[in-house]
Parts: structure tokens; C-alpha cells; sequence
């Protein structure tokens, strides 16, 4: 949970001298869930800053991050990996991107594509 009193949040902000206006910060409202058939994936094998391991990263995926979670978990466990998931993508250890696949159209994400 966000501290409601994080001067990080507020550098560069000019304050008024009026004593009735109140600090209002920008935060992030959970959009919902896009269906499962509209959701545009692309799944790519990514072997940027992690020491040459590689990873599944699947990108493009619009909605809550518990769908995002539960989405990941699901991947995670079918494929028998660890893995994240935050900011939109999932990040799935190892080079499943076939099973990946599989397992999304399985599932309705049918205009999920490798790139």
C-alpha cells in the first residue's frame, strides 16, 4: 500500500499559498480486463540483461493485475517453471514458446501470435 505522505511522489511540484487546495496525485486506476479473445499477446524469446539465460516473455496483455497474476500462474504451472509478472508482461523461465501458445489458444486467447 502506497504511503499517502511520500515527498518522492510530490519533488517538483509548486505549492499554492490558498488554504483550501488540497494535493491531488495521479494514480493509476485498474482498467478492466479485456476479453479473452480480444487480447492481442505476442509471445518472443528474450535474452536481454539476464546473462544469457533465456526467457518467455509474453507482452500486450490489458486488464487487472490479479488476471495478469492468475494468467501468469496458470503459464507458470503448466509449465513446470518460475516466472513473473508485472507491468503488462509475463515473464516465463526457459524457451516455451510453442507451449506457451498451445496453451493460450487452450484457453481463448485466440489472437495470441510468436513473434
Amino acid at each position: 500500500m502506497k504511503n499517502k505522505n511520500d515527498w518522492k511522489e510530490r519533488l517538483n511540484i509548486v505549492y499554492s499559498t490558498n488554504p483550501d487546495y488540497k494535493y491531488q496525485s495521479e494514480e493509476e486506476e485498474d482498467t478492466e480486463t479485456i476479453a479473452k479473445e480480444k487480447q492481442l499477446l505476442r509471445i518472443s524469446l528474450d535474452k536481454r540483461n539476464r546473462k544469457g539465460k533465456a526467457v518467455t516473455l509474453i507482452t500486450g496483455f490489458k486488464g487487472t493485475d490479479n488476471d495478469l497474476q492468475d494468467l501468469s500462474k496458470f503459464l507458470k504451472t503448466r509449465c513446470g517453471v518460475g516466472g513473473s509478472a508485472k507491468d503488462g508482461e509475463i515473464l516465463i523461465q526457459g524457451d516455451f514458446r510453442n507451449k506457451v501458445l498451445e496453451l493460450l489458444q487452450k484457453e481463448g486467447y485466440a489472437k495470441a501470435r510468436i513473434i
